[in-house]
């Protein structure tokens, strides 16, 4: 089974419970390790990211944690970079790497906000060509590591959040699929693709990211990956976790996880404490 995750948001920024809070939780669920992945410092949207001083007291209060909780699970702190994001990825254990905006001719637009939030992009930057849309992202993602030096390439087909809800990219498009083919050729080698279970748990989709036929790819590629839940609730730390592994084994994974910025790698299966 798998009993870590490395994608865990709290109160510093858009989480509903304290880190303690999150550790306690995962005590509870048998987990063996729990990586903190605070939103990082991005000057673009500072209300839903670490302010320079809260930085410095997420910091201190995951290592105050990993202290305090030694031997009974271990505790790591990451964060989760934007590719507009500015901070030192070397002050952490590990980097996830993200895209959350695309910024057009000067104007910033959220990704995974809303579906209004969605076409308002769509329409404005892009002129309703969902096409083009998913070309700017993925040509975006596929920079992500040289960006932010991630270990970890987070949801990687985050636009398709909102695609149960009729907004979203024509997964069969030709376009669609050569740009995010692309991306992931960028990709391979440098980083483990994440299978994110977050947007199941919020009740925005019935399958983790990312799409079967991209995991398939990824595994032709030589790709790794880690199962993640990017969870804001502490009762979501392993939410779908099931679901994700069987997705991933139908695509030929049989191995599961990262390696950090110290060159350790986290192995998650096996057994909860």
């Amino acid at each position: 089974m798998i009993a870590s995750n490395f994608h865990t948001h709290t109160t510093f920024v858009d989480g509903e419970h304290s880190a303690k809070e999150m550790v306690q939780s995962a005590l509870l669920k048998g987990m063996h390790t729990l990586g903190f992945s605070e939103h990082c410092h991005t000057p673009l949207d500072p209300d839903c990211s670490l302010s320079t001083e809260q930085t410095i007291q997420y910091c201190q209060e995951i290592a105050r944690l990993k202290e305090q909780y030694a031997g009974q699970i271990r505790v790591l702190c990451g964060i989760e970079m934007d590719y507009t994001s500015v901070d030192d990825p070397a002050a952490y254990d590990y980097v996830i790497g993200s895209v959350h905006y695309l910024v057009v001719d000067g104007v910033t637009y959220p990704l995974d906000y809303s579906p209004e939030k969605t076409l308002e992009c769509v329409n404005a930057a892009f002129g309703g060509d969902f096409d083009a849309y998913a070309e700017a992202y993925f040509e975006t993602v596929s920079e992500i590591c040289e960006k932010t030096q991630a270990n970890i390439i987070g949801h990687f087909d985050l636009i398709t959040k909102y695609s149960e809800k009729g907004v979203g990219p024509d997964p069969t498009s030709p376009r669609y699929i050569a740009a995010w083919q692309k991306a992931m050729q960028a990709l391979a080698g440098k980083a483990a693709l994440e299978i994110n279970t977050g947007a199941m748990s919020r009740g925005c989709r019935s399958t983790p990211y990312p799409a079967p036929d991209m995991l398939a790819y990824w595994r032709r590629l030589g790709g790794q990956v880690v199962i993640n839940s990017d969870s804001h609730h502490k009762d979501t730390l392993l939410h779908a976790f099931d679901t994700a592994l069987q997705m991933a084994r139908q695509a030929g994974f049989e191995q599961f996880g990262f390696t950090d910025r110290h060159g350790e790698y986290h192995h998650q299966l096996g057994e909860a404490k």
